[in-house]
C-alpha cells in the first residue's frame, strides 16, 4: 500500500523518531572545527607577525652598526694598520643590541641579539687581516624571540614557539674596492654634500719638516710637493690609516681660494693648492690647510635652522651649508658632471654664516657647538679612536634626552666634502666644470670670521675605477653609505 501524498505532521515525526538532535550535533561538531581553525589561524598569524618583528628588528640592527662602522674611519685605514678598531667593534656591537632591542617581538623586547663581523667571524675585528673587510666591512646581527605567546597550539602539547631573523649590512667605501672585486666599481651619490670642492692634496703628507715654524709641502709646482688625498687613476686612498702614517685624524684649515671680499671669487691661487702663505693669503689661519673653490648650487635646501646663530644665512649657497642641498649631485667618478661657481664669493659671510648655524656656534672660534674629543697626552694632541662626540652646550638636543655631559653618536658637525680632480684643471671666471673623484668625511671643530673652517678627517673615500655605464648610484648621506646586503 503506498503511503498518503499528503501527510499529517504528526505522521512526518513519526516516520522519523531516530532523527532528532541531530542537526544540533552537525552544528557543534562545525563549530568546533571552526572555532579550531580559527585558534590556529590566530596563531599561525601571531608567528607570522613575530617573525616579520624580527626581520625589522635585526635590519635596523644591522644597519646601526654598519653606520659606526662607516663613521669610524675603519674603512679609511683598509690595511687595518690600526690597534682602534676592536673598540670601534664593540661600539658597533652595542649600539646594534641597543636598537635591535628598541624593537618589540611578539610584544617583548628579543631574547637575544647577537652581532658577528664578517671576516673575523667573531665579533672583535681587532685581529682582521683581510684587506678586503676594511673596505667594506659587514656585519651580521641575529635577533632571536625564544618564547612567543601561543593560544590554541598548546590544546595539542605544542608551546615555547620562537622567532629569529638574520640581516646583513654593508659599510660600503669605493676606495680601490676594483682591486678586491670583479674590477668594476659602484658608484656613490651621498646626498646634502657642502659647496666646498676641495683640491685633491694632503696638507700633512711629506709631513711637515724642521722646526718652528714647520716647513709644510704646498702645490706640485713648488719645492715639496704634497701628496693627493686619492689616486685620480683607481681611486685607492693615498695615505690610509690613521694620524701619522695616515690621513685618518688628519686636523687641517679649508681656505677659500678667493680674493677676500670681493664681489666674485678672483682666484688666489690658479690652481688651488694647500698650505698657502700668509703673504697671499692674509686672511688665512696658520697651515696645515687645503683650499677649496665654491660649487654651484641652484637649488633651495632644507632643513635650515631658524636659531639665533641662523639669522644672517641667505641664498642657496649659505643654505647648503646650514642645511641640506638634497638636488645637487655629486657623483662620484662622472666626468665634469659637477661645477665650479666662481660668481659666488664664500667669505667673508657666506661661509662663516652658514657654519655657525649649522653647527650651532656662537662667535668667531665661538662656543657652543658639539666637540670632537682629543688625546690631550699626545703631543700634538690628536683624536680618541674611536672618535667620540661631546655634546655642545648650544646643541638643541639637550633638554630632550640628552645631558650637557653626554658623547653622541650623531651630530650636524660631521659633513661630507667633495674632492676634484686638480691635476690638470684650469679655470676661467664664471662656471667651470669639474670631475669628482672623492668625498671627505670632516668634522667641524670651529670656523673664524674670514671663512676658515677647521676641520678633522672622520673618514675618506675614492671613487674607484671602471665604473659600470649605467650603474645606479648609492644613496646617502655619508661617502661611505650603509646598504642591506644578501650575503652570497
Amino acid at each position: 500500500m503506498l503511503p498518503a501524498l499528503i501527510q499529517r505532521p504528526g505522521q512526518i515525526a513519526a516516520s522519523r523518531p531516530r532523527e532528532r538532535g541531530i542537526t544540533l550535533l552537525l552544528v557543534a561538531v562545525a563549530m568546533f572545527g571552526i572555532i579550531t581553525m580559527a585558534g590556529l589561524s590566530i596563531d599561525l598569524g601571531t608567528l607570522y607577525q613575530a617573525s616579520a618583528e624580527a626581520q625589522r628588528a635585526a635590519d635596523a640592527g644591522a644597519l646601526a652598526a654598519a653606520r659606526v662602522l662607516s663613521a669610524s674611519g675603519m674603512t679609511g685605514d683598509p690595511a687595518n694598520s690600526s690597534s682602534t678598531w676592536a673598540a670601534t667593534c664593540t661600539n658597533a656591537t652595542q649600539i646594534a643590541q641597543a636598537v635591535a632591542g628598541q624593537n618589540n617581538v611578539g610584544g617583548a623586547p628579543p631574547s637575544s641579539v647577537t652581532v658577528v663581523f664578517s671576516a673575523s667571524d667573531g665579533t672583535d675585528c681587532s685581529a682582521v687581516t683581510a684587506t678586503a673587510f676594511g673596505v667594506n666591512p659587514m656585519v651580521t646581527v641575529k635577533v632571536t624571540q625564544s618564547s612567543l605567546p601561543t593560544y590554541f597550539s598548546r590544546i595539542w602539547g605544542r608551546s615555547g614557539h620562537s622567532a629569529s631573523a638574520s640581516a646583513t649590512a654593508e659599510a660600503f667605501n669605493p676606495s680601490g674596492s676594483s682591486n678586491y672585486g670583479s674590477g668594476s666599481t659602484v658608484p656613490v651619490q651621498p646626498r646634502c654634500v657642502k659647496p666646498w670642492i676641495v683640491a685633491n692634496y694632503d696638507p700633512l703628507h711629506p709631513a711637515p719638516t724642521g722646526t718652528a715654524p714647520n716647513t709644510y709641502c704646498t702645490d706640485p709646482k713648488g719645492a715639496n710637493p704634497c701628496d693627493s688625498l686619492i689616486s685620480s687613476i683607481d681611486g685607492t686612498i693615498t695615505h690610509g690609516g690613521i694620524l701619522g702614517s695616515g690621513i685618518i685624524g688628519e686636523t687641517f684649515w679649508l681656505v677659500a681660494d678667493c680674493l677676500y671680499n670681493t664681489p666674485n671669487c678672483q682666484l688666489r691661487d690658479a690652481p688651488p693648492q694647500a698650505n698657502t702663505t700668509k703673504s697671499k693669503h692674509p686672511h688665512a689661519e696658520d697651515p696645515p690647510d687645503v683650499e677649496y673653490l665654491p660649487g654651484q648650487t641652484s637649488f633651495t635646501s632644507v632643513a635650515v635652522s631658524t636659531g639665533s646663530t641662523c639669522s644672517n644665512v641667505t641664498g642657496n649657497y649659505a643654505q647648503a651649508i646650514a642645511g641640506c642641498d638634497q638636488n645637487t649631485k655629486y657623483q662620484c667618478g662622472v666626468q665634469k658632471l659637477n661645477n665650479v661657481d666662481l660668481t659666488e664669493n664664500p667669505s667673508p659671510n657666506d661661509t662663516p654664516n652658514g657654519v655657525q648655524c649649522l653647527i650651532h656656534q656662537q662667535g668667531n672660534g665661538g662656543n657652543g657647538q658639539d666637540i670632537l674629543v682629543f688625546n690631550t697626552t699626545s703631543t700634538p694632541p690628536v683624536p680618541a679612536y674611536p672618535f667620540q662626540i661631546q655634546v655642545g652646550s648650544r646643541n638643541p638636543l639637550i633638554g630632550a634626552g640628552v645631558g650637557t655631559t653626554d658623547t653622541i653618536t650623531s651630530s650636524t658637525s660631521i659633513i661630507s666634502l667633495p674632492i676634484y680632480d686638480s691635476s690638470m684643471q684650469t679655470f676661467t671666471a664664471g662656471i667651470n666644470q669639474v670631475t669628482i673623484i672623492g668625498f671627505l668625511q670632516v668634522f667641524i671643530n670651529s670656523v673664524d670670521n674670514f671663512g676658515n673652517v677647521n676641520v678633522t678627517v672622520m673618514n675618506i673615500s675614492g671613487c674607484g675605477n671602471a665604473v659600470p655605464s649605467g650603474t645606479a648610484a648609492l644613496q646617502g648621506t655619508s661617502p661611505v653609505p650603509v646598504r642591506l646586503i644578501t650575503p652570497q
